[in-house]
């Protein structure tokens, strides 16, 4: 978490083209995060994440900026549509949620750190297993003489397995135990304990012989599974999981402008919109939410909202709400170079990715410089004619250029494939120009 704003924006521009202001903002609020933790308890405890309200059109990079923040910082993370809420006593997923959500992400993190860090002695124990599988202990009562053979023997079979040599050889393994696990984090910890009871109950019914005889191969897999389990420390992931939610947590708010009540709605409020502003509010603000794994506190999740605003804007929020998201920053519209530099500069740019496609059928696809250019153009002129869906448009428009190749990789193995500038036009600039045919195609 140790990385000064300019390095978070660097590694930021391996992802994201452009957007420098929403880049720089974020990494100054994740900076300010790492300084908090530094201070003495006092201080630490007043100081508040400044949250973050950003504004664009989709496909523009709000939700990529935050998603590779999270997984750079190993930090928990996740993402919400403000528009699947709604407000208290009706249908629908209670606000809650978010957070309850934020401590399963945490759980999975922590768990699969603990697997990792253990992965050494993971790996000795089902090592050890399965030769002892292969070759059968000796009893206590065998001679000096048989114990030194067995030991030859142990290391001799020890080395085929770590070979692979032994892969094909059936094995008996004992399966793990099925449990049923019925997790639903909108349900209030009251449910939720109902649920784990029930979960429970299914799976002491699980109790006869779970015995297989399986594949070396398989058997160090399903092993694996069966050795971490009892390794890990469920206690420590719990208070490590809530402590981390609580002090490094990121919950990212999409589409919040889809329950602003828009100023134009003649005087109407929608109680319902309403409704679910006032829910989020305490959550933001700070409050303790009860969660299966135990109480977290909010005060000091940071929290990232985004929405296109086309219809309301951010002052149509309820004046409290808006208070909570101190820091705005706009994000551009993606023009024709920004385009072409998410093809050509990004990391596992799409470009990249359809050239890995085609290589498993043999197939070299190649772009020219010129063709690249065309797309870009091409598909500023798409977003300029129907909806704006920023850098999404390119994944259409790239599908409609290669779904003849795509259709016919075999007929073009080990061969080479180039994408011209006259067969973008070819394909496109009839779709382009017919507004009608560009509504539903591109």
């Amino acid at each position: 978490m140790n990385m000064t704003p300019k390095e978070i924006v660097k590694y930021l521009d391996n992802f994201v083209i452009g957007q420098d202001k929403a880049k720089k903002t974020i990494a100054i609020a994740l900076r300010s995060r790492y300084r908090r933790m530094q201070l003495d308890d006092e201080m630490r405890h007043e100081i508040t994440p400044k949250n973050i309200l950003m504004i664009g059109s989709t496909g523009v990079g709000k939700t990529e900026i935050s998603r590779r923040l999270a997984k750079m910082m190993a930090v928990p993370f996740v993402k919400v549509e403000a528009s699947k809420f709604t407000e208290v006593g009706f249908v629908g997923r209670d606000v809650e949620s978010m957070v309850r959500d934020l401590v399963i992400t945490s759980m999975d993190l922590v768990k699969k750190e603990q697997v990792e860090n253990s992965k050494e002695t993971i790996y000795e124990e089902v090592l050890k297993t399965i030769v002892e599988k292969l070759i059968p202990p000796l009893p206590n009562l065998a001679t000096d003489a048989k114990k030194d053979e067995y030991t030859i023997a142990y290391k001799k079979m020890e080395q085929k397995v770590l070979d692979g040599k032994m892969d094909d050889k059936k094995i008996e393994v004992e399966l793990p135990k099925i449990n049923i696990e019925l997790v639903d984090s909108n349900l209030p910890p009251e449910m939720a304990n109902v649920q784990e009871s029930i979960s429970k109950m299914f799976s002491g019914l699980n109790k006869g012989d779970n015995k297989k005889e399986v594949s070396v191969k398989d058997a160090k897999k399903i092993l694996e599974t069966s050795v971490s389990e009892k390794l890990l420390d469920m206690e420590y992931i719990k208070s490590e999981a809530l402590k981390r939610a609580e002090q490094g947590g990121i919950i990212f708010i999409d589409e919040i402008d889809k329950i602003a009540v828009a100023s134009r709605n003649d005087g109407r409020s929608d109680p319902s919109k309403e409704g679910v502003q006032r829910d989020l509010l305490p959550i933001v603000e700070g409050s303790t939410v009860n969660t299966k794994h135990g109480s977290i506190n909010t005060d000091h999740i940071l929290f990232i909202s985004a929405g296109a605003f086309h219809v309301s804007k951010p002052s149509d929020l309820i004046p409290e709400l808006q208070g909570r998201f101190p820091l705005r920053v706009e994000l551009d519209s993606l023009t024709k170079d920004a385009l072409y530099k998410i093809m050509t500069q990004t990391k596992n740019s799409l470009l990249e990715q359809y050239k890995a496609l085609l290589s498993v059928e043999d197939v070299q696809l190649v772009f020219e410089d010129e063709a690249i250019h065309s797309i870009a153009e091409l598909s500023q002129k798409a977003n300029e004619k129907s909806e704006d869906i920023g850098a999404r448009r390119l994944h259409t428009v790239l599908e409609n250029i290669l779904e003849e190749i795509s259709f016919k990789a075999d007929e073009y193995k080990d061969k080479e494939y180039k994408v011209t500038k006259e067969l973008v036009h070819e394909t496109l600039d009839d779709l382009v120009e017919d507004e009608n045919l560009s509504k539903y195609i591109l």
